[in-house]
């Protein structure tokens, strides 16, 4: 197991690294001038070529990008043009919210897609599976943008009941709807995935053991069926957790929530590099991390699986 994790944590470095390289080239491969934005479009070419200088824009890329990887050595992540911040502060700062968003996000997934993945797989054929059928394929078709913009029609402007966007300092009530919005589309692929699992393990030979030795139908899908289904949905549940905790963008910038993923897609708009730089490294750090997480999870989930 100790060998195992070695090599997943070289192999997270290099794969950060690539992310860097990979980011850095296209983030300098955007048309515009950051020194010119940030100037106005009445400064002068000297002024200009002072805010380069000041910069480090002046320079080689392949030396701007040895100077940005020898600093992310030392955990600095650049300075942010737009905040007038390091970027990690200002990273750090945002994370709260698009943790609670992620979370809440995750919460719905579970709450509402596990159930009727168990119920529709318990009673295949039926009415009941045939109606999660449809709700998981419109579920999953349904752009988040789409989804959100009409929960927001409907429950902020026909039933004004909730705000129809902002953080308002973490209340519950400005979170259930991006939350409720981020959480259907992967409640729906989690019924599927549940379902398709539990029929499968509903056929297997220790499951027909189980029946007929008389066991209830709720004892057998409990004890024996559900956790041998777990490995899937945790397998799932870490890549969404690492990719809404990385900044889910479109979920964010719909509601104005003020998470990662809004700060990053501003920063996109203002060419703001090292932010860029910054919160897409960010991203990729916490979604290999989650990854990580749930390999060695398998083992004690399933104790077949065995890492040598």
């Amino acid at each position: 197991m100790t060998a195992y994790i070695i090599r997943r944590l070289l192999w997270m470095v290099l794969v950060l690294f690539g992310v860097s390289a990979i980011t850095f080239v296209i983030a300098f491969l955007v048309p515009g001038d950051p020194a010119r934005l940030y100037a106005g479009t009445n400064a002068s070419p000297a002024a200009i070529k002072i805010i380069h200088h000041q910069l480090g824009l002046d320079r080689p890329l392949w030396t701007q990008f040895g100077d940005y990887m020898w600093r992310l050595l030392h955990l600095d992540f650049g300075f942010s043009y737009r905040y007038q911040t390091p970027v990690l502060p200002a990273i750090l700062q945002r994370f709260p919210a698009t943790a609670e968003l992620a979370l809440a996000g995750v919460f719905f997934e579970l709450i509402i897609g596990l159930p009727i993945g168990i119920l529709s797989a318990i009673r295949p054929g039926s009415f009941w599976d045939r109606a999660t059928m449809v709700f998981t394929f419109v579920a999953l078709a349904a752009p988040p943008f789409w989804l959100g913009l009409l929960l927001l029609f409907l429950f902020g402007v026909v039933l004004p009941v909730l705000p129809i966007g902002g953080y308002g300092g973490g209340a519950p009530q400005y979170l259930l709807l991006p939350a409720l919005t981020l959480g259907l589309g992967g409640a729906a692929y989690y019924a599927r995935l549940l379902r398709a699992s539990l029929l499968d393990i509903l056929k297997s030979d220790y499951v027909r053991t189980a029946w007929a030795k008389g066991l209830a139908e709720r004892r057998v899908v409990l004890r024996h069926a559900i956790p041998n289904s777990l490995t899937v949905i945790v397998s799932q549940l870490g890549m969404d957790l690492g990719y809404f905790l990385a900044g889910v963008v479109v979920i964010e910038t719909v509601f104005a929530w003020p998470g990662i993923g809004k700060q990053a897609v501003d920063a996109i708009f203002t060419l703001d590099i090292p932010l860029v730089m910054g919160t897409v490294l960010f991203g990729a750090l916490l979604i290999v991390t989650a990854n990580v997480i749930v390999d060695i999870s398998y083992t004690f989930l399933d104790p077949r699986v065995r890492y040598s």
